[in-house]
């Protein structure tokens, strides 16, 4: 009876082990009772934000439907770029037959991008451009880029914070991670709608990382040095409602109007609460389903877009 007990425990041992060596945040998935195929990566930002999940689920799908292996795998956050590069040079190390990329760091990964052309292997780029300068510079290749237009959909916010506010207001803005261009470009594009209202005010525009926790503590920040903003734009959908926390918080829900980005499903059900007043809305799923496609297309010697738009649309 102790004999059997101490293999009982080996063996519960040798699985906790075996479980604690498995990378968070990875996934793979294939079509049972068929050939695997051609292995595909893809790699997002972090599998800690829906919009990434619902980027996985599509890809998972495209995959499924195909026949072929995907394997998933990402950081624990956004901003951890060097994070990203290891995984992605490991799966080069694997010989994946091709890398679909979500990048953390527009200029960053680069050099990655390289070591994957370098091997042979086809990188196709996702939601977030490659810093053009440094790729050009590097002679770094990709196969497409699968996107939303993240200037348009800033004006879009910008557009209807104007009208929301009459023209007359005092907003403030949280941006994603300085620098990173998905980010920029959302900023870039609210900033220039509010152009045409010279009776707004841009009063603070701080990054937050794109995390709720840092748009809830800098959105605190800015509501105590500007207690009268009428206004909030968040370049992600986390930062905004960790912003509706602050704003609860301080006593003023209702009295800021505030516009996200993605349209995850919690941000669509503050907006039917009231909470937040509109969000951009996304397709990740059809991002990483088109992206899984095309690869495969681009492996098969099909002639692939250099890029392929995903179309936007204001939820209020």
């Amino acid at each position: 009876m102790r004999f059997t007990h101490v293999l009982l425990l080996a063996a519960a041992v040798t699985g906790l082990v075996a479980g604690c060596g498995r990378q968070s945040g990875s996934s793979s998935s294939a079509t049972p009772g068929k050939a695997p195929g051609p292995v595909i990566a893809l790699v997002p930002k972090t599998l800690n934000n829906p919009f990434f999940l619902d980027m996985q689920r599509g890809a998972e799908e495209a995959a499924k439907a195909a026949g072929v292996t995907l394997v998933v795998q990402a950081a624990e956050r956004e901003t951890d770029v060097e994070r990203q590069m290891q995984i992605i040079e490991n799966l080069i190390q694997r010989k994946v037959a091709a890398l679909i990329i979500a990048p953390s760091g527009s200029r960053e990964i680069v050099p990655v991008v390289l070591k994957a052309n370098q091997a042979g292997i086809p990188v196709l780029i996702v939601d977030t451009r490659l810093d053009a300068a440094a790729m050009q510079a590097s002679d770094g290749k990709t196969v497409t880029f699968i996107g939303s237009d993240n200037y348009e959909g800033g004006k879009i916010a910008g557009k209807f914070a104007v009208e929301r506010l009459g023209g007359q207001g005092r907003v403030a803005v949280l941006e994603g991670i300085a620098g990173h261009e998905t980010g920029d470009a959302r900023v870039r594009g609210f900033r220039e709608a509010l152009k045409g209202a010279p009776g707004i005010t841009l009063v603070a525009s701080q990054p937050a990382n794109w995390e709720r926790d840092q748009g809830y503590t800098v959105f605190q920040n800015i509501l105590q040095a500007n207690p009268t903003v009428t206004a909030l734009f968040a370049a992600n959908d986390l930062m905004a409602l960790g912003a509706v926390e602050a704003i609860a918080a301080a006593g003023k829900t209702g009295k800021v109007t505030v516009i996200g980005f993605d349209a995850q499903d919690e941000a669509r059900a503050a907006v039917k609460a009231g909470k937040m007043a509109a969000t951009i809305a996304q397709n990740p799923a059809l991002m990483g389903r088109t992206a899984v496609e095309k690869a495969l297309a681009h492996l098969k010697g099909e002639t692939v877009p250099a890029e392929i738009g995903v179309a936007i649309e204001l939820v209020k």
